[in-house]
């Protein structure tokens, strides 16, 4: 099976996971994902893009030239631990031009394969097989071939266990997917399902941006407090309807106050000054607003956040750190690392 010819198979975001029978489900890790392919000596990893991560985790590529299994093809995810835990900040950090960066991080901080799918080994084609006998099949080979830095991601017909595994997800866990059972690989379709949990914070604004061509607001920069006291970004929400900026913009304008954050900023240090206009403009950290997030990455926001409603109640500097939910160790999930 060539790589140039193979795509993953991708998940479809639905708000719900399916409860009639006949689906498995399984936890949907927060990594790179990764096809594995293995040719005798050639050992190939490609992102779900098709570009090639092998260069970036020679840790990974050593791992599998060493399975005595000559020919095989393989799905999963490349995830991190840091101190047992999983970080995604130390996945992007191997992205990095200098060789010699990379390989000192591939001894410090190695890299560890997670299994989910199985579509050949040596001669047999596992691609057109249902994914009930796909699993068997990778379950046989993790059998075989188990060691450190090769796990078996787990998986279950049970909706009570994907809905345990949902409820622990924004940290590690990237959601839960779902996947039929009597269905084959359809490589580059949308032909799994992925529900995500998204959870709540409520945040000081401590600055906005403009509209591109305009002075209204386009998006809130949102700030917790760290346990010095000081304002630190952690993210943005832009979802501000259009009709809403105008009465929004006028609600914030009066507020224009440098510094804004007092510790981490967007972007560095703000280039407010003397009312002229800046990359972003600073507010005193007088509103509080709750948004919905999904992911946490070190330590903000990995996406955009939704508003959910205004906190009038709410004294910003009751607003900390500590509301954000990090990344889980394995372990809570019973793998062992």
């Amino acid at each position: 099976m060539a790589a140039d010819r193979l795509s993953p198979m991708e998940a479809k975001l639905v708000n719900e996971l399916p409860i009639e029978p006949g689906w498995q489900y399984e936890p949907k890790w927060d990594g790179f994902r990764a096809l594995v392919f293995r040719d005798g000596k050639v050992v190939a990893i490609l992102s779900k893009s098709g570009k090639p991560l092998g260069r970036y985790f020679p840790e990974i590529v050593a791992l599998v030239a060493s399975l005595p299994q000559a020919r095989f093809v393989l799905d999963g995810e490349i995830i991190l631990p840091i101190a047992d835990i999983l970080s995604f900040d130390a996945l992007q950090a191997r992205l990095h031009p200098a060789q010699s960066r990379i390989d000192r991080l591939a001894k410090e901080t190695p890299a560890q394969l997670m299994l989910f799918d199985c579509l050949s080994v040596d001669d047999t084609d596992f691609s057109s097989a249902p994914l009930s006998a796909r699993r068997k099949a990778l379950e046989a080979f993790h059998t075989r071939h188990a060691r450190a830095g090769l796990l078996l991601s787990p998986c279950s017909d049970d909706i009570d266990d994907a809905t345990a595994w949902l409820a622990t997800s924004g940290g590690a866990l990237d959601g839960v997917v779902a996947k039929r059972l009597d269905e084959p690989y359809r490589g580059g379709e949308r032909a799994m399902l992925k529900v995500k949990q998204h959870r709540s914070a409520d945040c000081v604004v401590g600055g906005f941006r403009r509209v591109k061509e305009g002075s209204e607001v386009a998006s809130l920069l949102l700030g917790l407090y760290d346990d010095n006291g000081k304002l630190n970004h952690v993210g943005f929400t832009s979802g501000i309807a259009a009709a809403d900026r105008a009465a929004l913009t006028t609600k914030l304008e009066p507020l224009i106050e440098a510094p804004g954050f007092t510790g981490k900023a967007p972007g560095g240090p703000s280039r407010w000054n003397d009312g002229r206009e800046s990359e972003w403009v600073p507010l005193r950290p007088e509103l509080v607003v709750e948004v919905l997030y999904d992911q946490v990455t070190g330590d903000r926001f990995r996406h955009g956040t939704r508003i959910l409603r205004w906190r009038p109640d709410k004294a910003p500097e009751a607003c900390t750190m500590d509301q954000l939910e990090h990344e889980l160790r394995p372990a809570e999930l019973g793998i062992a690392s």
